[in-house]
């Protein structure tokens, strides 16, 4: 057994994605998936909206010079032609010193320009006929919705890379429009290797463990936008490695993921397997606790990831540099940022570090503003992550933090 001839910095194999990262094309899908997608392109809007003058209150529909001089004490009287409703608008043309009862959202009648509200009216009948008082004046345009007020025909509406809210995606269906262009999903492919793993909902026998990667790495990948295929599984051993590496190769995902045998044992071939179809342009971090992480690119040009087997390893090398590449190639806005949420708290106790590499430190919250290292024994206790509240990450140049000091805590939780 060896160990690794040289680690390379977090920030040496981000820059190395970067160059790499290109995003993927776009795709139309319906307004109803389109919830959390990111835009391939510039919306302009085809129509205006509103399409129509519409009443902004409930009240009478009227020409604004026609209410001037009303007050409480000396209304003006004019007559009610009729109703406008939403969906059924008064079908005439209205004339001078006319009323038309009106209710919110619904069309301006032709001659009408302004909407007196219904607390500043009183309406009567008189020998038959239905009158409205006016207690109050308003003058033209008051109490009206004009075209184009809400989003104007040819003006941008949304632009391209911006992550879809459902407010977003109400505002297209405004539009008339049933579809939308977007990028298009990153598709994750996992190879799990390991003759001691057995698939999830496996109860496992003497000296197996249950693969729990696969459900973090398709949790993590979802989070991130990323549509997960179905992952494969593979034994130890040459034949059998290459066997699921070329099943992983043939498949259609955009990224590529292996999990397991990355490392510098004996059964850690896949590095030197992989060679035969890709070439790796890295093999080992110098991060805690994602070391054997590998990073490189199948003869086709689609970038591969050998992760850790080791659950919180697998994690880390996921969230450090896996989770940026898939964003990016997503569309998604700031990919190189981490997506969780952060707040400074501090520290209750000592945190600990070595110079020379990238330390991803679980932490647990105590009380409102402290948090303190999860004390754990190694990168394949995933229950320390359960009881972490979140990560601290410590530079490479960094020996630590004292006690006391301030330290930028990234939440597993939304």
């Amino acid at each position: 057994m060896r160990g690794f001839q040289a680690r390379a910095d977090l920030a040496d194999a981000l820059a190395l994605l970067r160059e790499r990262a290109v995003r993927l094309p776009g795709e139309e899908v319906p307004l109803a998936a389109a919830y959390g997608r990111v835009l391939a392109a510039d919306v302009l809007a085809p129509i205006d909206v509103p399409g129509y003058v519409r009443a902004a209150v409930d009240g009478y529909a009227l020409r604004g010079e026609d209410s001037f001089g009303a007050t409480v004490d000396a209304p003006l009287v004019l007559p009610v032609r009729g109703d406008s409703l939403p969906g059924r608008p008064y079908p005439a043309a209205l004339g001078p010193g006319e009323a038309v009862r009106i209710a919110t959202g619904a069309p301006l009648p032709a001659g009408a320009d302004a909407v007196l509200q219904a607390e500043l009216a009183r309406e009567v009948v008189r020998g038959g006929r239905v009158l409205v008082e006016l207690l109050g004046s308003v003058p033209p345009l008051r109490h009206t919705g004009q075209v184009g007020e809400d989003m104007s025909r040819g003006t941008c509406v949304l632009t391209a890379g911006r992550r879809l809210r459902p407010q977003d995606v109400g505002a297209l269906a405004s539009l008339g429009l049933a579809g939308v262009a977007v990028v298009r999903r990153p598709r994750l492919g996992l190879l799990v290797t390991g003759d001691e793993l057995v698939p999830p909902g496996t109860a496992p026998g003497p000296h197996q463990i249950v693969d729990s990667n696969s459900l973090v790495l398709a949790g993590l990948a979802a989070r991130d936008g990323a549509a997960w295929l179905a992952p494969l599984r593979a034994r130890d051993g040459v034949a059998a490695l290459r066997a699921g590496l070329e099943a992983l190769l043939a498949g259609p995902a955009d990224v590529l993921l292996i999990s397991g045998a990355t490392s510098v044992g004996p059964e850690d071939l896949m590095p030197q397997i992989f060679r035969e179809r890709g070439r790796l342009d890295l093999h080992g971090l110098a991060v805690r606790p994602a070391s054997p992480t590998a990073l490189g690119r199948a003869h086709d040009g689609r970038p591969v990831f050998l992760l850790p087997g080791n659950p919180v390893s697998c994690l880390c090398a996921y969230e450090l540099v896996v989770g940026p590449l898939v964003r990016a190639l997503g569309g998604r806005p700031d990919p190189w940022a981490f997506p969780h949420r952060s707040v400074e708290l501090v520290l209750a106790r000592k945190l600990t570090s070595k110079v020379g590499r990238t330390d991803f430190v679980r932490v647990r919250r105590l009380g409102a503003h402290e948090v303190e290292p999860v004390a754990t024994s190694g990168a394949s206790n995933l229950s320390s992550t359960v009881v972490a509240d979140g990560f601290v990450l410590v530079d490479a140049d960094s020996e630590g933090a004292a006690a006391g000091e301030p330290v930028r805590v990234y939440l597993f939780d939304p």
